[in-house]
């Protein structure tokens, strides 16, 4: 879950698989800030803190195995569940971490605001000037200098269901808006009970699962142009593209014969964390249908079938998934994420750990880990943990993908982690959608 933010080039990004460079890293104790200092880092501890907690964490730290060995650096990550709204406070009273990975464009400029933030390394910008799309770049830049580089990506606007249940039904996978409501109907004639589980509750804040609905129809319904117009704050909520979309959202998540299998009615969307709906899809059956981005496989390593097993995600397997279809079939205009690693010390030691992150080889190192994908055009794909991770991998490293941002992520945080998540637990609980959109609105005013 990711919520960044920065005025961006409102252009495709471009992405296209090159090869694995091979880099040696221990070599490279030189850093490119204001330091200056060349010498020995064995020894040296770099603490990276983070909102990333539990086995993705743990993954985290042991994608710096090799790294470590070969530098003698030791890197020391800390997951903090409330660490968006935590770190500016902990950077402004001068206690920030020597890196922080920053999950929102939004959060990284109000950061590099408080003067804190170290520019980008000649190094560093150098891998992803090479590895990254030019607009990557311009997310983790403010004003035309480079602060902070991409870590891991996100592919949002999934369609989590089980092929075996579709081969009992006798369904195929939608290809258009229409399609899927009919899908959605055929389901609930089968079974006698609602197809879609969601869940809004998140420890951090509660609401943003339901922004991603909302931006995934914005991007298909009316077009990138205007999805980026909307990111921009040019478009408001008030508007009727964006209204447009909530309406299509609210034909299924506002709609008690279509949710919420197994936890209740419309209301219980907002109670139930967001990541429940997977286990409920996957280990009881209960849930046909659930929509999330490619990060939500990360919970398939701790979940079970109802046999016990890890479940396979396949197209003949446990569970699968397939993007959320527009109005027209053939189209594949798609919304995702990703982390900004944000300096705030220029030693040796951390640039280090900074080069070393935005090369393929950390990207590979965690990829092949688990429940992750990178954006990074020198990572290797067929690393990721399932089938389907490869081909959202693959996806976000496609040039003809029509690929946006998270537009949350772009708004000012009193908007898109703010006012926009709040709209949509109001929403939920029965508010109607003009009174929202203009409460949501209203954040840009705060």
């Amino acid at each position: 879950m990711t919520a960044l933010r920065s005025r961006r080039r409102h252009g495709y990004i471009a992405l296209g698989l090159t090869a694995v460079a091979a880099l040696t890293l221990a070599g490279c104790a030189e850093g490119g800030g204001d330091s200056g200092d060349s010498g020995s880092v064995e020894g040296e501890t770099v603490e990276i803190a983070g909102g990333i907690t539990g086995s993705e964490a743990e993954n985290l730290q042991k994608s710096f195995e090799q790294f470590e060995k070969d530098t003698g650096i030791t890197v020391k990550y800390t997951g903090d569940k409330g660490f968006e709204g935590n770190i500016v406070t902990k950077v402004a009273g001068g206690s920030a971490p020597d890196i922080a990975i920053v999950p929102q464009p939004g959060l990284l400029r109000s950061l590099i605001g408080t003067g804190e933030v170290k520019e980008g390394t000649k190094e560093v910008e150098a891998n992803v000037d090479k590895y990254w799309a030019p607009a990557w770049k311009d997310y983790g830049s403010l004003d035309g200098t480079f602060y902070a580089a991409p870590m891991l990506a996100n592919l949002k606007g999934y369609v989590y269901y089980s092929p075996a249940s579709f081969a009992e039904w006798g369904v195929e996978v939608p290809t258009t808006w229409d399609e899927l409501l009919t899908l959605t109907d055929t389901i609930r004639e089968k079974t006698g009970e609602p197809p879609w589980c969601a869940g809004f509750f998140s420890e951090a804040a509660s609401g943003w699962p339901g922004t991603d609905w909302v931006e995934d129809l914005v991007l298909r319904q009316a077009g990138a142009d205007v999805y980026d117009s909307w990111a921009a704050g040019d478009t408001p909520f008030t508007d009727p593209d964006i209204e447009a979309a909530f309406d299509s959202v609210g034909d299924i998540l506002l709609n008690p014969d279509y949710v919420n299998a197994g936890f209740g009615d419309v209301k219980s969307i907002n109670p139930t964390a967001f990541g429940d709906p997977i286990a409920a899809a996957v280990a009881n059956g209960t849930c046909a249908l659930t929509h999330q981005g490619s990060f939500l496989t990360a919970n398939f390593l701790t979940t079970k079938t109802a046999d016990g097993e890890t479940p396979t995600i396949a197209p003949d397997g446990d569970i699968y998934a397939f993007i959320l279809p527009g109005p027209e079939a053939g189209e594949l205009a798609v919304e995702g994420g990703g982390e900004f690693v944000t300096p705030f010390s220029d030693d040796a030691a951390t640039q280090q750990v900074l080069e070393y992150m935005s090369t393929p080889e950390f990207a590979d190192a965690r990829v092949k880990l688990g429940g992750a994908i990178s954006a990074n055009t020198g990572a290797d794909p067929s690393l990721a943990s399932s089938e389907f991770l490869t081909e959202a991998m693959k996806i976000v490293q496609d040039p003809n993908t029509v690929f946006r941002f998270d537009a949350s992520d772009l708004m000012p945080a009193t908007v898109g982690s703010g006012s926009f998540w709040r709209g949509m637990v109001d929403w939920i609980d029965g508010k109607p959608t003009p009174q929202v959109l203009e409460d949501i609105q209203a954040g840009y005013q705060d």
